[in-house]
């Protein structure tokens, strides 16, 4: 595939909502606002959770305590035995075991409610989390359904389900991990510090000479790694655009033989995704070993200091070992903190798009009522109407247009004209730049989109089927449909026969891609949709443009049945299809150059005598 398609690609798949980088979970990446995502997520959310929050927090620190004064009596332990043994060496005692198995008592019970407190915060983090995880979700599953068309003209939708699963996992994950982790972290350095302190301060002096030098190589690794987490996350996001591409086109790869070149281009992306992804986990995996060897080191001037004070007097031998095993323990949080902050920042930068895509401005409705629905007929107006899907370019210029309840409205002209544009103006799928779309004399901005939408039923050029039985892909448009309802929306949509032919029927099912029928069958599908929804107000978009001419003639007929006294647009590219259309509106780059019926049109051998005619030799040739 040639750079400029990749390009062009690039610029399909631009960055999150709110403009961030591209989505995706796996890689480490720095929100851009950390602070501010922080303030807002606990204004929206934690504040509800605060009591939860409070026990996990209590619960925590409670746990690690009794974990940190663990050494401390151990160590008393170690003592009783090392004087009892020498006390019989010299014949002045011996072990005390009743003093020892009350030592081991007491830890096992310090241990024992350490465990505990550790369950519980666990499980009131966990439930918190995922309360968190699954609100969210609904919310952004939710926030779809809200979103302006528009929103969807850019973003594709594997942006969109990044953010739904990718990063929502992500943050729910590293929140439930995280919170718990810094905590214990936290109180585990604090409290051993405390501990090493109260055993023998010089000793603790030399331990806590290792921190500047462990502070400052964790500092240099995470800054060095950042570059190449952030570098796999964007090669990443290449590699899954490119494999989601070339999954949908697979028919196309074939039928032009470009499996070697996208094989080819997977390679590049995939040798730099190995490239990147290499370098940054030998940048977090050569955290460990650093903190090890520092670790190792301040293990060896402990050890070295502990004889010498032991031999001085200054400190048992069991304060030596509960000494040293703090030491061993203090710079494993310290590790710990590092890597955790990185989490962290990974899950502020997949909450930051969360929330950026829940902020997202929604399709904006009206909160007027102007008039019952029902009481509708269908009269619509086109008054000096202009649009553009960007401002910058209008392609739709004082459009205008006087629709009578139950005329057929046949909508012709180049590829490009602005006739399905025109039709989702007319449902509100987008607003206009200015002008006014009116119904029975009542402006459309005026009605709940949902009111006004139901009233319409729509045939796509696109079609849309969904993974299930034929009668639930049918009686998508009305649930409560009876199966005698389904069938007779089938024989009008002459489809039926078809669908009995099915081993399972009407409950036959289609599969994800619905790729087990034919285009045409899915067209004639979603026609039987809309005739059994029975609205008020028909749009059929190239609606018999993947069917055969035999075929096309039979749903012709339905149709006309169907539009009888309703008010319908119809947009077409074979104009032989709408010669009894009431009128024809004839579009060119956004404005209407000719109206009247097909004879009228043709009389004045004008822009749709052209078209007409260029067809009509195409057919004969």
């Amino acid at each position: 595939m040639s750079e400029e398609r990749r390009e062009n690609i690039k610029v399909k798949r631009p960055r999150g909502p709110g403009g961030h980088g591209p989505m995706g979970a796996g890689a480490v990446e720095n929100a851009e606002d950390f602070k501010g995502t922080v303030v807002k997520f606990s204004k929206r959310y934690l504040e509800k959770y605060k009591i939860p929050l409070i026990i996990v927090f209590i619960f925590a620190i409670a746990s690690t305590i009794f974990t940190i004064v663990g050494p401390k009596i151990l160590g008393n332990a170690t003592t009783e035995i090392y004087t009892g043994i020498v006390g019989k060496i010299s014949g002045t005692g011996g072990i005390n075991f009743d003093k020892i198995l009350e030592i081991i008592l007491i830890l096992v019970g310090l241990y024992a409610i350490s465990a505990v407190f550790s369950l519980i915060q666990s499980l009131v983090m966990t439930r918190v989390s995922q309360t968190l995880t699954y609100k969210m979700r609904d919310e952004l599953s939710k926030k779809i359904h809200k979103l302006p068309m528009n929103f969807f003209d850019k973003k594709n939708k594997g942006e969109v389900l990044s953010v739904l699963t990718n990063d929502i996992d992500t943050f729910g994950q590293a929140f439930n991990q995280c919170i718990t982790d810094i905590i214990t972290a936290i109180c585990t350095i604090i409290g051993i510090l405390v501990m090493m302190i109260s055993i023998n301060i010089p000793m603790t002096l030399i331990s806590l000479i290792i921190l500047p030098v462990a502070a400052f190589l964790v500092k240099g690794i995470v800054s060095k790694s950042q570059k190449y987490f952030k570098a796999q996350q964007d090669v990443l996001g290449n590699v899954n655009g490119q494999v989601e591409e070339v999954y949908s086109g697979q028919l196309i790869v074939k039928a032009f033989n470009k499996e070697d070149d996208v094989l080819e281009e997977f390679k590049e992306y995939n040798d730099k995704l190995f490239s990147a992804g290499w370098k940054s986990q030998f940048m977090g995996g050569f955290m460990h070993p650093v903190m090890n060897f520092i670790s190792n080191i301040g293990y060896v001037a402990v050890a070295v200091a502990g004889g010498y004070f032991a031999i001085k007097g200054r400190i048992t031998v069991g304060n030596i070992q509960s000494f040293v095993q703090y030491n061993k323990q203090f710079t494993r949080p310290i590790g710990e903190v590092a890597q955790v902050m990185t989490q962290i920042q990974t899950m502020v930068a997949a909450l930051e798009r969360i929330l950026d895509f829940l902020d997202e401005e929604e399709e904006k409705d009206s909160d007027k009522n102007p008039a019952d629905v029902k009481s509708l007929k269908g009269n619509v107006e086109f008054e000096h109407v202009h649009f553009g899907y960007n401002p910058d370019k209008i392609i739709i210029n004082d459009f205008n247009a006087s629709v009578k309840d139950g005329q057929k409205i046949a909508i012709v002209g180049p590829t490009g004209a602005g006739k399905t544009t025109l039709v989702k103006l007319l449902m509100r799928f987008y607003d206009l730049n200015s002008g006014k779309i009116t119904i029975d004399g009542y402006d459309i901005k005026d009605f709940k989109k949902g009111d006004l939408r139901q009233h319409f039923g729509m045939v796509l050029q696109d079609t849309w089927l969904f993974g299930g039985t034929i009668k639930d892909n049918i009686k998508y448009s009305k649930p409560d449909a009876t199966d005698d309802e389904i069938i007779e929306a089938a024989k009008a949509a002459h489809v039926h026969h078809f669908i009995k032919t099915l081993s399972g029927g009407y409950n036959n099912v289609l599969n994800e891609e619905t790729s087990n029928i034919s285009a045409g069958q899915k067209q004639l599908l979603t026609i039987a949709r809309v005739i059994l929804a029975d609205p008020e107000i028909l749009i059929l978009d190239e609606a018999t443009s993947s069917i055969d001419t035999r075929t096309e003639i039979q749903i012709q007929a339905a149709m006309d049945n169907l539009m009888k006294g309703r008010t319908s647009f119809i947009i077409a590219h074979r104009l032989s299809t709408i010669k009894n259309a009431d009128m024809i509106l004839v579009i060119n780059n956004g404005d209407i150059v000719e109206q009247g019926n097909h004879e009228e049109l043709l009389a004045k051998d004008g822009f749709y005598a052209t078209l007409y005619n260029s067809q009509f030799d195409e057919e004969e040739e």
